[in-house]
């Protein structure tokens, strides 16, 4: 079987067109967005083709990230617009019950406490039947200072996170700074989270958390040497009696969202193959056709199966079994 474990929902304008409502009268009529059954469904059997032409047997399905505004004010635009979102996953989910799982967005705003996230976590679990959530490590969405995933502003979530059983992916949203693009926010984030929860050692607290980082752990594995010079370095803090710095990467999971080859090789060779979980974003920004081979670079299944350095064993813990043991409510 090949799970993606990295895939973001496919919804009609609709869906969208909610958002701007809810934006343009402030929250105050809340409402319902009006998504027709026929274009949620034709949305879904879209998606279910493009997974049945590259070969991928399940997805993971996540709000769109750069869509989900956690930075809106007031902040009851946030707690509707995500629900909305995990909504609409939930009927995409009914409608393909053997090819998707949903993992929700959670509401996490500026400033607030991150417990105000809770009751919507328990909905998507509990009652929908969601794998997991995923968690933007800046709500501010660039423009304030969040603080970093080793804080313990975020320590009460990973509590719920462990007694619910279900993993955090690691995915930033929206950006709007003049310095970086959303998708170079991404990047950065999910670099600074590794980097965070290392430092503070949250495993140590919670050694059951399970944790996936997007886009391959950010800058980190292909910075390796960098962190483990630190790691090690008196004048920085470091020890040379300290655990070896990639031997702490093992408390996090990685997805294969790398378009580039060579940048996925390091990746599997760097984490190992135990630690990596397939996932394409697909469709998304990385569905263009790469003029060198002729296909989408998100069409990643062929580029892993060219990998002459993987063992079979490893490749099916990339493409399935790993996703078993990250996201442990998978029914499939």
């Amino acid at each position: 079987m090949i799970i993606d474990a990295h895939a973001h929902v496919v919804a009609p304008d609709s869906l969208y067109a909610y958002r701007a409502n809810l934006m343009a009268d402030g929250g105050y009529y809340i409402g319902q967005p009006k998504i027709n059954d026929d274009a949620l469904a034709a949305c879904a059997q879209s998606n279910v083709d493009t997974m049945d032409g590259v070969g991928t047997d399940v997805q993971l399905l996540s709000p769109r990230p750069y869509y989900q505004g956690h930075s809106m004010q007031p902040s009851r635009l946030v707690d509707a617009w995500i629900r909305a979102n995990n909504d609409v996953i939930a009927r995409t989910v009914e409608l393909h019950p053997t090819r998707f799982a949903g993992v929700a967005g959670l509401p996490i705003t500026p400033g607030e406490p991150v417990e105000r996230a809770f009751p919507e976590l328990r909905r998507t679990v509990e009652e929908l039947g969601f794998v997991g959530v995923t968690v933007n490590p800046d709500p501010y969405e660039g423009t304030g200072n969040a603080p970093s995933l080793g804080d313990s502003y975020w320590y009460p979530l990973y509590e719920q996170l462990v007694e619910l059983d279900v993993p955090m992916q690691v995915h930033s949203a929206g950006c709007y700074n003049q310095r970086e693009t959303y998708s170079e926010h991404f990047i950065t984030e999910e670099s600074i989270a590794i980097l965070s929860m290392i430092r503070a050692e949250v495993f140590d607290r919670y050694p059951t958390l399970k944790v996936m980082i997007s886009h391959g752990g950010g800058s980190v594995p292909y910075q390796l040497g960098r962190w483990q010079a630190e790691h090690l370095h008196p004048a920085l803090g470091g020890s040379a009696d300290a655990p070896r710095f990639e031997d702490k990467l093992k408390n996090f999971y990685f997805d294969t969202v790398l378009h580039y080859p060579p940048a996925l090789e390091l990746l599997l060779k760097t984490v190992g193959a135990d630690r990596v979980l397939f996932g394409t974003e697909r469709p998304g920004s990385g569905s263009a056709t790469n003029p060198e081979t002729g296909r989408p670079f998100d069409d990643l299944k062929p580029v892993i199966d060219g990998f002459g350095f993987l063992t079979e064993d490893e490749r099916k813990a990339v493409f399935e079994n790993n996703a078993r043991s990250a996201f442990p409510r998978l029914k499939f």
